[in-house]
């Protein structure tokens, strides 16, 4: 299973981009259209006409945003706090933002 460093945001119930969020790992099935985080599967929402997010969980049915994490760690548009690093991603996201490749992209 493709397993990459992401950045997830939390979307329902916190207004435009303003939902916790985490830079982790996230697995991915083989087709990309469910990942899984924290627990958590969500399904890829291409096409059900979610606003602002694009996964949203089988479960709860909230929605989320999963996109690569950004060097200039712009990664929160509007978000009060910077992302949440875990700390199995921590040394892996630091040498990502440092230049080194960003660890999973050989994956898929």
């Amino acid at each position: 299973m493709p397993r990459r460093i992401m950045f997830v945001q939390l979307k329902t119930g916190h207004g435009t981009d303003r939902g916790p969020s985490w830079i982790g790992w996230v697995e991915f099935s083989k087709t990309w259209k469910t990942a899984y985080f924290q627990g958590r599967t969500l399904r890829r929402g291409t096409g059900l006409g979610l606003p602002d997010a694009n996964f949203y969980d089988v479960e709860s049915h909230e929605d989320f945003w999963i996109s690569g994490p950004k060097r200039d760690r712009s990664d929160t548009r509007y978000g009060p706090h910077a992302p949440a690093v875990e700390d199995d991603a921590a040394d892996a996201y630091r040498a990502f933002l440092q230049g080194a490749p960003l660890p999973g992209r050989e994956n898929g």
